[in-house]
């Protein structure tokens, strides 16, 4: 197993750091529009559930990388705001799909579009960062190949 360099680990904290500096962003924006973190997310997820899924309960919980019941909690606590309902199918009615009302569309609508703001602003530096960390695998490869620094071969 290949050690991990100085500039390896300088390159992850710095990484970690950019993605932490995002998530601040984000939990501010969310506690100003009156959210918890968890209810944006589920939110979003509902919003933009790939495209052959249903915006089920398991799904959901799934996408957030919760437990089935934490998922219902946040549902619950979204559903008493007014941001989501529950929706039987009529295929079948013990299922339960979950859709956002019009309240929910326009508080995530405006969460998104904050969001999308600040990633754009906040590009170069995640994308410099990722190329950090990127650049020490490279090395470490070009070097395991038997290549110079400008990717020829060496002698």
């Amino acid at each position: 197993m290949k050690k991990l360099t100085l500039a390896d680990y300088r390159a992850l904290a710095e990484f970690r750091y950019q993605i932490r500096e995002f998530f601040a962003f984000s939990d501010r924006a969310v506690q100003v529009a009156g959210l918890e973190r968890g209810q944006y997310q589920l939110m979003l997820a509902i919003k933009g559930m790939p495209e052959g899924q249903r915006p089920r309960i398991r799904e959901l919980a799934d996408q957030l990388h919760v437990q089935h019941h934490s998922a219902v909690e946040l549902i619950n606590r979204l559903e008493a705001g007014g941001y989501v309902r529950r929706e039987r199918t009529e295929e079948d009615r013990r299922e339960v799909l979950l859709a956002l009302t019009p309240k929910g569309e326009n508080v995530l609508a405006e969460l998104a579009l904050h969001h999308h703001k600040e990633l754009r602003d906040a590009a170069p530096r995640l994308v410099a960062a990722l190329r950090g960390v990127m650049a020490g695998k490279k090395d470490r490869a070009r070097k395991k190949i038997g290549k110079d620094d400008q990717g020829g071969l060496k002698p």
